[in-house]
Order: C-alpha cells, then structure tokens, then sequence
C-alpha cells in the first residue's frame, strides 16, 4: 500500500474540517485555498504532477489540476471544493467534523461533495506513472456553488486535461448524463407615480407586470408543447415565478415593480436564444405602454448538458453498475467540461436529498462500492 497519503477517513475529516463555503452573499462567501492546499500536498507526495491555477478576479480562489502518467486522452475525476452556506443551529452534529454514527459519515460535503475527493485519491493510492497508458487526472474546482468561476476559468484558459470525466456529484452511485440548464432572470418596469385618485397622473408598472406575467406563462405553456423529453422525471423545461415586488403605498400609483423567476431548459434549449425570444415578445406586450422595460440575468446561467448515450463512458459506467444512465433537473460543471472536448458523466456516492441539507450525510455503505467503481474504470481508460 503506498502511504504517500493519509487513511481515507484521515482524508474526509480534513476535507470536512476544512471550512470553503462559496456564496454570492459576500457575508458568507470564503476562500477553498486551504483545501487546495490539502489536496496538493496530498498529491504531489504521491507523484502527481499538480497545478494550482488561480482564478482570475478571484484572489483567494483556485483550482487543481493534479495528473498522474502522460499521454493523449486520460480520464479526469473531479469536483468542487466549495460548500453551500450553513445553519449550524440546524444541525444535531458539527458541520465541520466528519461524525460516524449508525452507518453514516455526518458533515458539512460528506455527500455534495468534498468526500468524493478522498475516495478517489483512495481508488488511485497504489497508482505509478509508469503503470498508465494514458494519464489520470484529478480536477478540484472553485465555486461551483455560487458562480461557476472555476469552471469558467478552465474554459477561458482552453485547459487540455483529458478525454473522458467522471464528476462525483450525488447521484446515489447511478450514471447521469444529462441535465436541464438553468437561468435566472430579474424583469424590471418602470412607469411613473401619481396620486391615486386620478390614474391619468401616473403610468402603473403593476399593471403593466400583470401583462408581463401572463405574456410569461404563455409563453411557458408554448414551450412545454415545443420541447419534451421523456428521459427527465419532468419531461418539459419548467419555469417558476419565484418573487415580485411593486410599488409602497396603496394610495400612489405603482412606478415600479420588479418579477424574478427561474427557467431550466432542456438539453438543445440555448439560454442566450431564449433570453432574446422573451425579451421581443415582452418588448411586443408593451410597444404602447410608455413602460421602461429592463431584463437583467441574476447570474449567467448553466446550460444544459448531454453526453451521448454510446458515448464510451457512458457504456462502460452502465456495465460497471447495471444502470441505464439517467437524466437529472440540477445542474454541474459539465457543460464546461464538454465545451473543453471532454465526454462527461455525473457519478458520486451523496445523495441529492442530502444536498444543501442540515445534518447531511453520506452512508458507509457507499464508500467500499465507490472506491471499486473508480478502480475499475481507471483500469478501463488509463491502465488496459
């Protein structure tokens, strides 16, 4: 056994203690340098050759890039090293110690997804160079939580890593290789206040929004007939009115109000296309309103996401499970991964309901499957 590293569990309860909450609340947003800082230690003093790559506007943030052996083509395992915020009043053990108690590993990443991490450096301990055909690499990423800034950089820098990917998000140990996108958008109208006695004074952006509003769900109901697709547990792109605010008193004309939803398209469905498409049929709805129309995106949004189904990862992992790969409605880094020429699928111990959850876990049950999974398909795309 190559000791180069730490015990797998001495691998988790670092990782877990390791605080890199990422969130686009300033208040809570942290740097994930320490955890980089861990596992390049951890990789390097196993021959890896590794590469922190920071974030460009980011300062205290960074990727890895940790690879193992030469060569075209390769396999990259990756993650994210950042955590969603957390409520620690919530939770009934330490977020940031890794508790084993009744089969499950409690803290803050067990499943969504900092354990990942620790089990593949475990499938990879007893790894030379010199035994791969093609090179194994290691990817951590910066803040996939909150802005995808990690993910973006890799795409911005048109970094070469390798030709197939394994994402470790929570899929229960279940292929995925699809996804919906996702788009959040902010609509603001403007008109003018007045006294409401007389509603020739002002111009009412509610009103106006209440046009919005039914120009939106129309639109909604269009798309669902124009797009499905039957492998997605919802088989049509959803769209959620989530928040709107307007005007101050119910004496004054309303002069402003604002809407915000959220929109996941499905795989073919291009978020810039769609952005255009509601913004001129919104611009149509109010030609004659004399309304200021604004649609400001909250963040860029993810794209949606398709490996193809004889895409030999996708083959390979199904074997190795018995599972038909799937299809899921949140997003992950694999578009980007895809626009680097990277054929990627999701695969990862966590469960999805333990995401984002006080008290998250991951079962003990996973761990041993996980770490054979990886072994074999490292033998599939780098040692055979």
């Amino acid at each position: 056994m190559n000791d180069s590293f730490p015990t797998l569990t001495e691998m988790m309860s670092a990782l877990i203690a390791t605080p890199s909450v990422s969130s686009v609340n300033t208040g809570w947003d942290q740097s994930n340098l320490a955890v980089i800082e861990l596992l390049e230690g951890w990789l390097s003093s196993a021959g890896f050759q590794t590469e922190v790559m920071p974030i460009p506007n980011h300062p205290d943030k960074a990727n890895l890039i940790a690879t193992l052996g030469s060569g075209p083509d390769g396999l990259v395992l990756a993650g994210h090293t950042d955590t969603v915020p957390f409520d620690g009043e919530l939770w009934k053990y330490d977020p940031l110690k890794l508790t084993e108690i009744d089969g499950r590993f409690y803290g803050l990443g067990t499943s969504d997804m900092k354990s990942f991490f620790a089990l593949a450096l475990e499938a990879a301990r007893d790894l030379e160079a010199k035994q791969l055909k093609r090179p194994l690499i290691i990817l951590a990423t910066a803040d996939e939580e909150s802005s995808m800034s990690g993910a973006k950089a890799l795409v911005d820098a048109n970094c070469r890593m390798g030709r197939y990917a394994i994402i470790g998000e929570p899929t229960g140990l279940k292929p995925v290789r699809m996804h919906k996108g996702i788009s959040m958008e902010s609509i603001r109208l403007t008109g003018q206040s007045g006294h409401s006695s007389d509603p020739s004074l002002g111009n009412n952006a509610m009103e106006g929004m209440h046009k919005v509003i039914g120009n939106i769900l129309d639109w909604r109901r269009e798309l669902q007939q124009r797009y499905r697709n039957p492998l997605f547990t919802i088989e049509v792109p959803t769209l959620n009115l989530g928040h709107i605010h307007g005007g101050d008193n119910p004496n004054r004309i309303c002069g402003h109000c604002e809407l915000q939803f959220d929109l996941r398209p499905l795989p073919g469905m291009d978020l810039l296309t769609l952005r255009g498409e509601l913004q001129h049929r919104l611009e149509q709805e109010l030609a004659d309103s004399n309304l200021k129309l604004e649609m400001i995106p909250l963040f860029d949004g993810i794209p949606a996401m398709e490996t193809p189904a004889d895409s030999r990862i996708v083959k390979a992992v199904e074997q190795l499970t018995s599972h038909t790969a799937e299809a899921v409605a949140f997003g992950t880094e694999a578009p980007y991964l895809r626009d680097l020429g990277i054929e990627t699928l999701i695969l990862g111990p966590g469960d999805i309901a333990q995401a984002h959850q006080p008290d998250e876990y991951l079962s003990t049950q996973r761990v041993s499957p996980t770490i054979k999974l990886l072994q074999s398909v490292i033998q599939q795309f780098c040692l055979s």
